[in-house]
């Protein structure tokens, strides 16, 4: 079985469905979205709906920060994220919210963990940037004695890392297209990077493929028209950030 892992999509249509075709185009037979279904970009009733649809055939979907906001947006915007969480709400209706807040924000699926942030309270959405953070949740993720590989998203990079019986992190930075075999024991944390919003510099979106069968773990990049997601959030009228950012990776 390969199972497909995106996460951070941030209403961006067009890079979900650039994801979801060449996911399926490698075999991915089954999907789990890693929450940040919404926020930032200009088509989240779109996003909301195609989820919806691959819920329908089996996916898995958690929680992320942005589609708690979009449920429950602060009466003030006081950070970026903030910004467009009014907007989201407004477009979303009575069903797609309802949606959003019931979602879990763990799933765990055999050896498989999923969360959006840190197994390590995930409702405080820390994120997992180094050695540290990736201890930390793969720590708490050793309170379920079968999971041995935890997937999450909300740093926007694509990175592994990797835990022998010591206390000692590997880290490793992924070659896109290229597999990785999985060990054999140990414990291993990726963070599957952004759909919708890369922040490394590179404007192709990202998503990884986890295959079961081989044993076998390939980070992708795959082009999108970033240009048509970027028109949508200026012709909504969303701060024109949002949309400068999707050329650049940043």
């Amino acid at each position: 079985m390969k199972l497909a892992l995106l996460s951070d999509i941030h209403a961006n249509i067009q890079a979900l469905d650039a994801c979801l075709t060449h996911a399926r185009a490698q075999g991915a037979g089954r999907f789990a979205l890693l929450g940040d279904l919404v926020g930032y970009g200009a088509d989240p009733v779109a996003v909301v709906e195609q989820v919806k649809v691959l819920v329908a055939d089996g996916a898995l979907v958690i929680k992320g920060n942005h589609d708690e906001l979009a449920v429950n947006p602060p009466r003030q915007a006081i950070t970026v994220g903030d910004s467009t969480a009014a907007w989201t709400h407004a477009q979303l209706d009575g069903a797609h919210r309802e949606f959003l807040a019931t979602l879990p924000l763990v799933v765990q699926d055999d050896m498989v963990l999923l969360v959006h942030a840190s197994v390590d309270s995930p409702e405080l959405w820390r994120y997992v940037y180094d050695h540290q953070a990736a201890a930390l949740s793969l720590t708490a993720a050793s309170k379920i004695p079968e999971v041995r590989f935890v997937f999450g998203g909300h740093v926007h990079m694509q990175t592994l890392y990797f835990r022998d019986d010591g206390p000692t992190l590997s880290r490793i930075t992924p070659v896109p297209g290229l597999a990785i075999a999985l060990p054999p024991r140990g414990q291993l944390l990726g963070t599957i990077g952004s759909v919708g919003q890369p922040r490394d510099g590179d404007p192709r979106a990202m998503y990884v493929l986890l295959d079961t069968d081989l044993n076998e773990l390939t980070f992708h990049r795959v082009p999108y028209d970033h240009e048509s997601a970027a028109a949508a959030i200026r012709a909504a009228g969303l701060p024109t950030f949002f949309a400068d950012r999707l050329g650049i990776g940043r």
